[in-house]
């Protein structure tokens, strides 16, 4: 059975994060027909996390070919580019205040940059509480069944998987699993920042801040609403919490071996340990092997961390994005789907390979020293 056109073909697409949604979007621009499915119960079921930084030449490309990037700049926050490196004092190493009219990288809540690309599509085109389970081989050449974990099925001339860090469609293609980096974050949530934390707003700023010893670092990242999340980086073994005996919920126990850890530095950094509204949040930081690679395979095709997961340096969700629209418009530009997917694999396999070994061990680089001539540092919320 030959590949179909794909303006014929059953385009179906696992993950309604940015690369998903970005990726229909572009394809229903150009009139192809695409369905995407999510396991989320409803686009509202829980937090998308924290702030991004949309680049010129990747994100902020894949939302012109979506026809969203005017959209885009009535929500970024062009504030939010300002970046500070501080000591374990809190004394200022490194300042970038961005220029007026700078848009190289403005920052956006994630939730608001899913709620813009949902809004751009056809209604009915996210299918909700669809968890995928497996991802049939195709037979003669024939399509791939979906089969979710509902027991529902469906057929597909396309299976795109945008379906993140642990994806069942790169099962298809790939027996590469995601592995621990050695270095992990706690999550940490601040609100109301102006009023219940005027001190930590000050030292903040209204972008992002870095500190780091050597051995373990924060990283602070304004988010809209007066919000602010903390990312408390450490060297710790993956189950660091439970082998203390400690849960996620403990917050004090926690965060009383944080200032044990933390002691050498400042009261004013450690605010960022101290003052925050809630439990923190375990975030192990995965990456998939360098390079990642597979054989073609016809009918399916990976984007985003499904693809190639790193570390969280402000190349994630751009990554994704220029992922998407490269693959949809190699689909909106062949003759087959094959042809798209072969197009597509060309171009960003080696870019991925490129970008992920430039990477490698990144997560260690977090807990270095600023080095305000490297602009690599930022997680991206990813």
């Amino acid at each position: 059975m030959s590949s179909p056109t794909p303006s014929s073909a059953r385009i179906g697409i696992i993950g309604a994060g940015p690369g998903g949604l970005t990726c229909a979007r572009i394809l229903q621009r150009h009139g192809i027909a695409v369905t995407v499915y999510d396991r989320d119960p409803d686009a509202d079921s829980r937090n998308q996390g924290g702030s991004l930084d949309l680049h010129d030449d990747d994100g902020q490309l894949a939302l012109r070919e979506a026809g969203l990037l005017d959209e885009f700049f009535e929500l970024a926050r062009f504030d939010g580019q300002e970046m500070r490196h501080l000591d374990p004092a809190g004394n200022l190493l490194s300042h970038h205040v961005p220029d007026e009219g700078e848009t190289t990288k403005p920052e956006i809540d994630r939730g608001q940059l899913r709620d813009l690309l949902l809004r751009s599509l056809a209604a009915g085109t996210v299918q909700w509480g669809r968890a995928l389970d497996s991802v049939s081989e195709p037979t003669g050449g024939g399509p791939r069944m979906l089969t979710f974990t509902d027991g529902t099925t469906a057929e597909t001339d396309l299976v795109i998987g945008a379906d993140g860090a642990f994806s069942r469609v790169r099962r298809a293609v790939s027996p590469a699993t995601p592995r621990y980096t050695g270095v992990s974050f706690l999550e940490a949530h601040f609100d109301d920042m102006e009023n219940a934390h005027p001190e930590l707003s000050e030292l903040v700023g209204k972008g992002s801040a870095h500190a780091a010893d050597g051995e373990r670092g924060l990283f602070a990242q304004r988010n809209s609403g007066g919000h602010l999340r903390v990312y408390i980086m450490q060297r710790v073994p993956m189950d660091w919490i439970a082998a203390r005996g400690l849960r996620p919920e403990d917050t004090e126990a926690i965060r009383a071996h944080l200032l044990d850890a933390y002691a050498a530095w400042s009261p004013r950094t450690l605010r960022m340990i101290t003052d925050n509204d809630g439990p923190y949040v375990d975030r192990p930081i995965l990456a998939l092997p360098v390079p990642h690679t597979w054989e073609h395979s016809p009918g399916v095709a990976l984007l985003g961390d499904a693809a190639h997961l790193m570390p969280p340096l402000g190349v994630g969700v751009n990554l994704a994005m220029l992922d998407a629209s490269e693959l949809a418009l190699a689909l909106v530009g062949s003759a087959t789907v094959d042809d798209a997917v072969c197009a597509y694999e060309k171009t960003m396999l080696p870019r991925s390979a490129e970008i992920a070994q430039m990477l490698e061990g990144g997560a260690e680089h977090m807990l270095a020293l600023p080095d305000p001539d490297d602009s690599r540092f930022g997680p991206d919320g990813s």
